[in-house]
Parts: structure tokens; sequence; C-alpha cells
């Protein structure tokens, strides 16, 4: 009897705990209770937002805010330790919330919040293996430009605080130096091509008065007494203030470039010759990490090459078909050669290089007004258009973007580098505006921060498949709406997307493969009609950045994917215009969670 009396309870309490199971399972929240824990769920996001914007002053500027002005970045390891640390902390805070009991976009903003903590804390093991001295973005060339991009001066206490943020300049070198040695003891030491390039740059920030004996203002220099000159403050309190930034120049501007480059130096006689992730220690799990994260899939190395090969082919057989529109005779090769000719460039002159900014200025004008076509969607912040700045220019790429800010009123501003005009043919003007401005990074960057009511982790937030895959779709999309009407504009365009499909090529041939970095340059030599500077420029970023070049076409791929799944789901009633609000209402996702908003959408329209 005892027996079948402890059977019976145990009976009963596996009765109890299932019919609580099912109970929890089957609760339903009301549309206010939802309301009020995803309230709660983004003043938790919120108080995270504003702690970590506290640490970053160079962050501040960025999103606007003139809060530590006069102050950068702690660049320590103990730092980047106790931020790792508020990561854990913040995730732990995160599992206090109900995730059934939120809105749709409360569950997103909780798995999206979880997954790039879990990400950041994962990535901790590899933080010693990317290169902070690298030709792309090092904090050798990073600082000034964010000084003269960045730091707007409105008041007398703002130059001043220029001033403070130059002399600040020498410990945050010192501190990055000790992060570089680190890696040296580990033997991860940049590439050989990287140390010329940095050093260059390097030299040409302290070029010029107060520096040398020169007719010129040095970079900093230039840009302090321009924006100090509308200062309406007195002669002397200007002159002043350009006394007190030469000093800082000179007392510690130049000390923090002088020691950066003796160390170079030294770390250049211990490179080797390898290239690539898989020299690195642990080099191959290092890049399947990069690649997950960059791409936010689980593709892998060879499943990414064989898709770059046979994207090369298919868009060659597109290019043939331009060959014949234009009734060119020769093989797709020789079509290349003609390309390069002078009749498809601007003139290499001021003259030429204006030309293009304008014809540029037009083409997005153009294309702002033919939006509402496509958009249900428009961006509020404004786009200029800029040539990159010449202390920078030969190291940098040929055009990048930089958003507008989420605090005032700071527009997005599209880069292009003009150095050699043969880096930048006529044929790519037309796809490289609309990737960078507009429908491409400008609209994709305003849109995402100006959803207020979104957190702001996600208003500010990227995923560089999300983004770049965006960009790249931003090139085909036009078309479909009549552009690109000059066949030679059209080439452009897809030379454009023949580089980014090589570049899953070359991506995995040199990190996965081992492939050395000339034979890398060859295959885009032969492959592509880009010029043989930007082709090197190219290989030697896809070296220091592993797995980032493949984000654009796999990003693009996913996109088109869910675009015609959507239409052969919905039939007449898909409206192009909706499927982009579904892309971009949400901010940047991983392409993973943006195929579960799409599969949401399809379902909600069929319902």
């Amino acid at each position: 009897m005892k027996k079948l009396s402890q059977t019976t309870t145990s009976l009963s309490i596996l009765l109890l705990l299932l019919a609580t199971f099912i109970g929890c399972a089957s609760k339903t929240y009301t549309l206010e209770q939802k309301e009020a824990e995803t309230k709660q769920l983004n003043q938790f996001f919120e108080k995270v937002f504003q702690a970590n914007v506290s640490r970053y002053p160079t962050w501040q500027t960025y999103l606007g805010l003139k809060t530590n002005y006069g102050k950068l970045n702690n660049e320590t390891e103990q730092f980047s330790q106790e931020s790792l640390e508020i990561t854990k902390k913040n995730l732990k805070e995160l599992a206090s919330f109900n995730f059934d009991s939120l809105t749709h976009q409360g569950k997103l903003s909780y798995k999206l919040f979880k997954e790039n903590s879990k990400k950041r804390i994962d990535g901790w093991k590899w933080r010693y293996h990317s290169y902070p001295l690298n030709q792309m973005f090092g904090y050798h060339s990073g600082l000034p430009s964010f000084l003269i991009n960045m730091h707007s001066i409105k008041t007398e206490k703002e130059a001043n605080d220029y001033i403070s943020r130059v002399r600040e300049i020498r410990r945050v070198f010192s501190e990055n130096l000790v992060h570089v040695k680190k890696q040296t003891a580990l033997g991860i030491i940049p590439p050989k091509f990287v140390f010329k390039k940095i050093v260059d740059d390097s030299q040409n920030i302290i070029t010029g008065k107060p520096f040398t004996n020169s007719k010129s203002d040095s970079p900093l220099l230039e840009d302090f007494r321009k924006k100090v000159k509308d200062l309406k403050i007195s002669s002397k309190k200007k002159q002043k203030l350009i006394s007190g930034l030469n000093k800082a120049l000179l007392s510690s501007l130049k000390p923090a470039y002088q020691e950066l480059m003796g160390y170079l130096e030294t770390l250049e006689k211990l490179q080797v010759a390898s290239h690539g992730a898989w020299s690195l220690p642990n080099g191959k799990e290092y890049y399947e990490h990069r690649l997950k994260v960059q791409t936010t899939t689980d593709l892998n190395a060879l499943e990414i090459h064989q898709y770059g090969l046979s994207e090369v082919e298919r868009i060659h057989n597109e290019m043939r078909q331009i060959m014949k529109k234009v009734n060119f005779n020769g093989d797709l090769n020789s079509f290349f050669t003609y390309m390069k000719g002078d009749r498809f460039l601007y003139p290499n002159s001021n003259v030429g290089k204006e030309a293009y900014l304008k014809k540029a200025r037009e083409v997005i004008a153009t294309m702002e007004k033919a939006l509402p076509r496509m958009f249900n969607i428009l961006p509020k912040a404004k786009l200029t258009v800029k040539a990159v700045e010449p202390y920078r220019e030969k190291s940098a790429g040929i055009a990048f973007y930089q958003g507008p800010s989420l605090y005032g009123d700071r527009p997005g501003i599209y880069y292009v580098n003009l150095y050699k005009m043969q880096d930048n043919p006529k044929y790519k003007l037309e796809g490289l505006a609309y990737h960078e401005g507009l429908p491409g990074h400008h609209l994709q960057n305003a849109t995402k921060t100006e959803l207020k009511d979104l957190p702001k982790f996600r208003r500010t937030g990227r995923y560089t498949a999300y983004g770049e895959g965006w960009g790249l779709y931003s090139e085909k999309l036009p078309k479909e709406f009549g552009f690109y009407q000059d066949p030679y504009s059209d080439f452009g365009r897809l030379t454009m997307e023949l580089w980014r499909a090589a570049r899953l090529v070359v991506d995995t041939g040199l990190h996965d493969k081992r492939w050395s970095r000339e034979k890398a340059i060859k295959y885009l030599e032969e492959n592509t009609p880009n010029a043989e500077l930007e082709i090197t420029k190219a290989i030697e970023r896809y070296i220091v950045m592993p797995g980032q070049a493949t984000t654009y076409k796999i990003g693009m791929k996913k996109i088109l994917d869910l675009r015609s799944h959507a239409k052969k789901k919905l039939g007449s009633k898909f409206d192009i215009k909706d499927f982009h609000d579904v892309v971009l209402k949400s901010g940047p996702l991983p392409l993973s969670i943006l195929e579960e908003e799409v599969e949401k959408y399809i379902t909600a329209y069929n319902e």
C-alpha cells in the first residue's frame, strides 16, 4: 500500500506540473499587458544605451551630442574588460523580462539585444585578431578624420574642446600601442603592405604648419583655422585659440605620431610574408567566426566560394549582352580594356574632379524625385556628396558613406575618392551614387535613425550583410524603374555587381584556401574591368578585414530571394513599396531574422 501511495503522489505531482506547463503555454496577454511589459523593456534598453553612450565620448559626438566634447575614448584593456562585464550583467537582466508577454517589436528588440550581447561575449576571445593599425580605418587616420568631420565649432568653448582632444591623442595612441604590442607577442602582425600606408598617412598629418617650414597648414590646423574664423569673437581671441592648437599639435600630436612610426619600423622587421586569417593563431576557427558574424548566416567558406564563381559566370554572360547592344566586336577581356579608355574618364584635374562631384549630385537629385515610386518611407536627413580629404585619399577606399547623427542635424555624407580619376570612370558613377546615397546607404541609415518608436540601440546598430546587401540591392532596383538608360552605365552596374561576386571568390580564397596576395590580385585582373590600383587596394582591404567582403552579395541575394518568395506567395497583392517597408521599418536585422519578418508579412497579408 505504501508503494502505491508513493506512486499516486508522484503521479499527482507530475499531473500538477503538466497542468501548470499547459496553463503557462496557453496563457494569453491583452494588448495593454503587452504594451506595458514592452514599455518596461524599452526603459531597460534606454538605460543601457545611455550608460553605454556615457562611456564613449567620441560616440557621443557621432550621435550629435556635445557632452564630454573635449575628451576621447578610453582605449585600455581594463576598460574593454569592464565593457565585457557590463554586457554580461545586462544579458542577465534581460532574462528577467517575460518574452511571451511582449509586443511584436518588443520581442524583436529582445532577440536582437540578446544576440548582440552574445556576439560581443563570444567575440572576446578574438579581440587581438583584428588590426587596429590598418590602411582602411586605423586610429592614426581615424582620429584626425573624426576631428575634421565630426567636431564642429560653434563657440569658443568648443574650440578649446578641439584643442583638448588634440592633447588627448597622445594618450589614445599610447593605449592602443599597448594592444598592438600584445598582438605582436602573440605573433599577430599586420601584413607588410600596411606599414608604408600607415606611415604615409601619419606623415601627412604632421606635414605643414606648425610642424614643417611650409606655406600650407597641416590638415588639423587648416580645419581648425576655418572653423574658428566663423566664430563671433575678437581677432585676439581667435589668434589665442590658434596659438593654443599649435602648442597642442607640437607637444602632443607630433610625439604621438613619432612614437607610432618608430614602433612600426621595429614591427615591420618582424613581419612574415603570410597573408590571410589562416596564418593567425587558430586561424581557421577565427575565419569561420568572421563569416558567421559578417554574413549572419551559417554559410561556410566553400559554399560562399562556389556561389561567387557561379555569379561571376552569370554576370559575365549579361555583360556580353551589353557588348552586343553597343556593337562591340571582340571578347569580354577586350571590352574590359576598351572600357578603361579615356573617353570614359573625367580629366585627372581639379576641373575633372568638380565635374564628377557635380554629376553625382545631379544623379542623386534625380533619384530623390523618383523615390516615392519605390518607397513609402522617405528619409528626412539631408545627403552631402564630398571628395575624400587629400591627407587620406591615397589609402582610402573608392567610396564610402557616413550616416547622419541621431541627435542634431548633421547630414549623411557620401565620400568619393577622386585621387586618381581612372579609378572612378563615368560609367560607374550612376551605380555608385545609388549604392552610397539614394536609395542605398543614405535612405537605409537615415530611415533607421528616424524610427522614433524603436529603442536607440536598434536605431544606431548595424549588420554588415543587411546594410551592404541593401546597398547592392539598391544598385539593381533603379533598373527596374527605368534608370540606367545608357547601356554603358548599365554595364557599370554589372561591373559593380561583378566586383562583389568576385569578392566572394577572393575573400574565401585568401582566408580559407590560402591564396597569396598576388594570386588574388590576378583573379580580379582577369575577371573584372577594374583599374589596377583599385584592385590592389581591394585585395589589401580584404586581407585586413576577413569576411567583410562576402556580405554584399550574400545580403543582396537574401533580399532578392525574399522578394521573389513574397511575390510568389502574394501574387497580385504584392506591392514593392510594402515589401520595402518590411525590410526597412524594423531597422538593421540579421538575415535570419529578416527572413522571419518577411514570412510574418506574407502570413498577415494572406489571413
